[in-house]
């Protein structure tokens, strides 16, 4: 994948050249940025294209931790309590 296919609005390097960004607002562009990805693209493939441009030169910049975090498996569902939960098995 091109850095250009990875990042077409440009959001992740620039979030690269803001002094003091914190996490949370790196976790908000990484959310604006995944909405900008064309239809069909692999979110984990395109945060390790990021990655291998942008997290060498600042691996403890937040925007490398949300990254390397897109690149994890998300964590299994677990049952939800509630009404429903109660009444499923009646």
């Amino acid at each position: 994948m091109q850095l250009e296919q990875a990042d077409p609005k440009g959001l992740v390097r620039e979030s690269y050249r803001i002094e003091g960004i914190t996490e949370g607002e790196c976790r908000s562009i990484f959310v604006d940025w995944a909405l900008s990805l064309p239809v069909g693209a692999v979110v984990p493939a395109a945060a390790g294209r990021l990655i291998e441009a942008y997290a060498a030169a600042a691996p403890d910049h937040p925007m490398s931790v949300v990254l390397r975090q897109a690149q994890e498996a998300p964590p299994e569902p677990r049952r939800r309590g509630g009404r429903a939960a109660r009444f499923a098995g009646s």
